[in-house]
């Protein structure tokens, strides 16, 4: 195991997805994994084929959050790196960027929904962590954002902004308690192979439902966690899974009115 390599991790969201890839990637090479998800039976299945700790979390409940870094630092020991990657996008329903359609549920409105699990489920597990992680003297904050938190995500304005809070977040931590110890990662990729664009897990299918395949390179869940447990380790801040993303985040710096027409243009073809 690598000096870096945290030896007890949790991820968020962890039971399908970038999570569950995420889950086995730190397990393979000797990390103590607490996969967290809302569904606990996905959670547990996950946990059973690496020898990990199932629980489940909602991460939109801070006491929820908060009760579960002290009952795992209680009963394992210190936690060192946590993945906050539970994440959630509706679309914007028939109103667009100003829809207050249902998400989850009819009586939720989608930019609440959004905005509690891709913002704040990151403000709580940092609330839970960071004060013992000062104390201790290190640890590492890894939080999964989206390219949309730098660029855009045609179609799902609520998921676009949020996840540009996340980011902003996670630059906010980083700023201020990098010199700490604390390390800080955020990571944006573009499409994954997940049930996020219409792919189940272990489907065999790069096919994506959501956006089809205009999305501009879907890459495989174990890829994208690959990536990011390697460049997390080298203690990178920004970690990019799609490459050319920094290329369209340097073309939407450079000329933010042609990078909004380009991006209208786009639009006007998936429509």
């Amino acid at each position: 195991m690598s000096e870096l390599e945290p030896g007890l991790a949790v991820v968020t969201g962890g039971g399908h997805g970038i999570g569950r890839a995420l889950c086995r990637r730190l397990a393979s090479s000797g990390t103590i994994v607490v996969v967290a998800d809302i569904d606990e039976a996905a959670a547990r299945n996950v946990a059973d084929d690496i020898n990990g700790i199932a629980t489940a979390l909602d991460v939109a409940d801070e006491q929820a959050v908060a009760t579960l870094v002290e009952s795992i630092e209680e009963e394992h020991g210190a936690i060192g790196m946590f993945i906050s990657n539970a994440g959630v996008g509706y679309g914007d329903g028939r109103g667009g960027a100003i829809s207050a359609e249902g998400g989850i549920n009819p009586i939720d409105d989608r930019w609440e929904a959004c905005w509690r699990i891709n913002v704040m489920a990151h403000v709580y597990a940092a609330r839970a962590l960071v004060p013992r992680m000062l104390e201790r003297g290190g640890g590492h904050l890894v939080n999964i954002a989206s390219a949309a938190g730098l660029l855009s995500q045609i179609g799902d304005s609520a998921y676009s902004a949020t996840k540009h809070a996340a980011v902003g977040f996670a630059e906010s931590l980083a700023i201020n308690y990098g010199e700490q110890g604390i390390k800080v990662s955020v990571v944006c990729p573009q499409a994954v192979a997940t049930r996020m664009i219409g792919i189940e897990d272990d489907a065999e299918t790069m096919e994506g439902g959501f956006l089809g395949n205009d999305v501009d390179g879907i890459l495989p869940a174990d890829t994208v966690a690959d990536i990011v447990v390697t460049e997390a380790l080298a203690g990178r801040f920004l970690i990019l899974t799609h490459p050319q993303v920094a290329t369209y985040f340097e073309r939407k710096a450079s000329d933010y009115d042609r990078w909004i027409s380009g991006m209208q243009r786009f639009r006007r073809k998936l429509s």
